[in-house]
């Protein structure tokens, strides 16, 4: 390796990126184009340095398998950063494995990173967890300790586990401090302001107020009755339903959550749970139905009696009733959470990390496009949607994680 490549390796693991590009812009050769696709990535300009990477993995010889291994892994960062979660785990499984076998178990732990981040990604916390087990952060550099503990906060956040979300990030912070790289320190602190902006909201007996994390994770340690409206849940104590897949009979007890004490009439059920403008005979039938179907799934610790105007919600033991809402009231608030992290995706790929089908996706994203909250660009196969997060809230960290046995 000559002193140039030397050079500029050395400046891009300082975050010095445009000294990066002095010493490599006008070179052809392998290194020179991974070193400039690397630089160009972290400019934000990703289809270049895709192309880039692309070339340089060609251009290294069959007997460079680490560092045709090290293109895969930039390759495979620039695809999570942009949201193609359809990019092949394979193939930076199988990189991965050449990195460690032959030594570089730096860039070897790097790739298992990358692996954890979308699985984070895509709501997949157990096996995250369990990979994250696997690795040992002490001979990290400062850079790669940062980035491993980003990784320790941002699973911890989605377990509610704001204690230990916390002191990962005091540790990510003290390491992002010795790499000297500022963007590493602004991904820390962007990281760090999640816990300190509302996440949900209380609704019970009329009245809202807007809840931390922290304030979340001590709802959920009482015995409340809570009806989680960000991830479709009905729970008391350590007892959880999960009504994900049953759309109308969580509107059913949300409704009646958010009237307990008090009852709700028959005609505001049936609008709300069957979207139905009036109620006739048929609608206040299927409700009789819909309402003994959720009396069974929650009878373990709740039981729905009938009134004279409709239907009223009875934890059992006289326990207090509340409803936990998403920071901002939106008919495909799912969709747009993801869309808020301020990166581009494509329907594929957030049909994936929801668990569900892209046409459903995209008849989400013409809605919030039609309402001015997401927009598309690009055509085709490479079109992809943003939209800016909503100022003062978190975005992902309550949304629902895969359905069982999906």
């Amino acid at each position: 390796m000559d002193s140039l490549i030397t050079a500029a390796a050395r400046a891009l693991a300082t975050g010095d990126l445009l000294g990066a590009l002095k010493r490599v812009a006008l070179r052809e050769d392998a290194p020179a184009l991974a070193l400039r696709g690397i630089a160009m990535a972290q400019l934000g300009e990703l289809d270049r340095a895709k192309l880039l990477l692309k070339r340089a993995e060609r251009a290294f010889g069959p007997k460079e398998v680490v560092s045709r291994a090290r293109c895969v892994v930039a390759q495979a960062e620039i695809a999570l950063v942009s949201r193609d979660l359809g990019w092949p785990a394979k193939t930076l499984a199988a990189a991965r494995a050449t990195l460690a076998a032959r030594g570089d178990m730096l860039n070897a732990a790097h790739a298992g990173h990358l692996q954890i981040r979308r699985l984070v990604l895509i709501g997949r916390l157990g096996e995250a967890e369990q990979a994250l087990a696997d690795l040992d952060p002490r001979p990290f550099p400062p850079a790669s300790r940062a980035a491993h503990e980003l990784v320790i906060a941002g699973i911890a956040m989605r377990r509610l586990h704001t204690a230990t979300a916390r002191a990962a990030l005091a540790r990510a912070r003290q390491a992002a401090r010795y790499a000297l790289i500022p963007g590493l320190r602004a991904e820390v602190e962007n990281a760090s302001r999640l816990l300190d902006q509302p996440a949900a909201r209380r609704i019970a007996q009329g009245e809202e107020r807007l809840m931390l994390l922290e304030d979340v994770e001590a709802l959920f340690a009482t015995d409340m009755l809570v009806v989680d409206a960000c991830r479709y849940v009905v729970r008391q104590g350590e007892t959880r339903v999960s009504l994900a897949t049953r759309p109308v009979l969580f509107a059913l007890a949300r409704a009646l959550a958010e009237a307990w004490p008090g009852d709700v009439t028959r005609d505001v059920l049936v609008r709300q749970a069957f979207r139905a403008k009036e109620a006739d005979e048929s609608h206040r039938a299927r409700l009789r139905v819909e309402i003994g179907r959720l009396r069974q799934e929650i009878g373990a610790f709740a039981d729905i009696v009938s009134t004279r105007q409709g239907f009223a919600l009875v934890p059992q033991h006289g326990l207090e009733t509340t409803v936990l809402a998403p920071p901002v009231d939106e008919e495909h608030a799912v969709v747009l959470a993801f869309l808020a992290d301020g990166e581009s995706w494509s329907s594929s790929a957030l049909a994936m990390a929801l668990d569900t089908s892209q046409r459903t996706v995209q008849r989400a994203l013409d809605g919030l496009a039609a309402a001015g909250k997401a927009q598309p660009y690009g055509g085709g196969r490479a079109c992809r949607w943003v939209a800016p997060p909503p100022t003062g809230f978190t975005t992902s960290l309550l949304l629902p994680g895969p359905l069982p046995g999906s």
